[in-house]
């Protein structure tokens, strides 16, 4: 299988927090979903993947070629949205475009034209005058005009109302299925991630907890739900992040745990993240 994007044992180090020896892979073709709380080193490892900070240890890898030695040539071939403006305030659309347009060459301005229309966005606009989910739709009609083989998106549909966020998903998928490409999906909306990804990685305190197909994750996990007297030391000893109530309790397990009186579900991903986030920061 092609690898666009390979990751080994990444490290980055704060005074308060670390990144410790990240490690995943993205192969040609998959939108792989990046979650975590805030906090967790999501957009740390997303910008010692495009070399905007300094890294402590580790690789990066993309399309085969060290992101460091080969920067300018593999910058060619990816597009990232970052979660904020970069932009130049006082500037309209137009200009802005006209500044960014010459450092790619493989710049589609068709395409590009295509996408303020699909957008509704007003070129003569200035940039101070859109709103974060205009910001975000003119991010992404830059990014998506260069024919770019890897899209890495740092909390793409945050500030997108539903109806354009659910478009956006459509767009990504399109892209795959047409051009090839990767993505590496960066969200805290873990319910876009539940229709789009095809891979998960989940990281927590600088730390990966996994990393594989989303089917199998969901394969793996199970939400257990029962009344207080259904709660056995064994059962207590399994569950992921167990909360419990005066009513009951419910927690994540790995498999199918047994016992009577207890109620099963399928956990969706932010489940997923929520219950081991809380086991985490109770030792379970």
């Amino acid at each position: 299988m092609d690898t666009v994007l390979d990751i080994k044992g990444l490290r980055k180090e704060y005074k308060t927090f670390a990144l410790k020896d990240i490690s995943f892979s993205l192969p040609r073709g998959y939108i792989m979903g990046f979650i975590g709380p805030n906090g967790s080193g999501k957009t740390t490892t997303l910008k010692l993947i495009m070399n905007l900070m300094k890294k402590d240890g580790g690789e990066v890898s993309v399309f085969g070629q060290d992101n460091i030695q080969f920067e300018r040539q593999i910058k060619q071939r990816i597009s990232f949205v970052y979660d904020e403006s970069v932009y130049y305030e006082q500037l309209p659309i137009r200009a802005m475009t006209n500044i960014i347009r010459p450092f790619y060459d493989k710049w589609d301005q068709a395409k590009y034209e295509d996408y303020l229309k699909r957008f509704e966005l007003d070129e003569k606009k200035k940039i101070k005058e859109l709103s974060k989910g205009m910001r975000t739709k003119y991010a992404l009609a830059l990014a998506l005009s260069r024919h770019a083989e890897l899209l890495i998106m740092d909390e793409p549909t945050a500030g997108l109302d539903p109806v354009f966020r659910r478009e956006l998903l459509d767009i990504l998928q399109d892209i795959l299925q047409e051009e090839q490409n990767s993505i590496l999906f960066s969200s805290h909306i873990t319910s876009d991630l539940d229709r789009v990804a095809d891979y998960i990685t989940f990281i927590n305190s600088g730390e990966i907890v996994f990393c594989e197909e989303k089917d199998q994750v969901f394969e793996r996990y199970t939400l257990v739900k029962g009344g207080p007297a259904d709660l056995t030391p064994e059962l207590s000893n399994q569950l992921i992040g167990l909360s419990r109530r005066d009513t009951g309790f419910e927690g994540l397990a790995i498999g199918h745990p047994q016992g009577e009186g207890l109620v099963f579900e399928k956990p969706n991903l932010e489940d997923i993240m929520f219950y081991h986030t809380k086991g985490a920061q109770h030792g379970r």
